[in-house]
């Protein structure tokens, strides 16, 4: 989702209901140098969970076609590529016996500026926003179109896309669970 759409708050309410033996969280930050030297989708292949188990992806492989798309960290041929890639990876998990939710946690552009606000003018949760942040949002439009080409070329039968609306953030986590 969309930075301060509140995916964290989502991820921290469902799993306070989860046996912690039975889940992961796998924040994604950007690659470091031995995942670089493979394949995009080897980074994520390597954190899925053993059968019975839950991982959730705090961002994901779609980092691909979104900030990857965006700051040109890979050809255009890649990104585009990866739509094919991913819808095939999800498949491939689906035919193992995995159940894959995908959510989409959505803000709109001014919840997302009094986000940033209240982050920045709070003590408390200034180590919440940075300037990449800022910087990402000057390309909200950038952003909204590889989000919608995301949810167009993504959502399959097998792994639809979930829209989760955010600007209440409680209807959001509840939503979510």
């Amino acid at each position: 989702g969309w930075d301060a759409g509140g995916k964290g708050g989502a991820i921290k309410r469902l799993t306070s209901h989860l046996d912690p033996r039975g889940y992961q969280v796998n924040p994604t930050a950007s690659p470091n140098d031995i995942e670089k030297v493979h394949h995009y989708l080897w980074r994520f292949w390597t954190r899925l969970p053993k059968t019975g188990h839950v991982a959730i992806f705090d961002r994901s492989w779609y980092g691909r076609v979104m900030v990857e798309r965006l700051e040109g960290l890979c050809s255009e041929a890649d990104w585009k590529r990866a739509y094919h890639e991913m819808n095939e990876f999800e498949h491939e998990l689906v035919r193992w016996g995995a159940i894959v939710i995908k959510f989409w946690i959505h803000i709109d552009k001014d919840e997302q500026l009094v986000r940033f606000t209240a982050r920045q003018n709070t003590p408390s949760k200034q180590w919440k926003i940075t300037d990449e942040d800022w910087r990402n949002r000057d390309k909200w439009d950038q952003y909204e179109i590889a989000v919608n080409d995301m949810l167009k070329y993504t959502s399959t039968p097998f792994a639809p896309w979930h829209i989760i609306e955010s600007n209440d953030k409680k209807y959001a986590r509840v939503k979510t669970i």
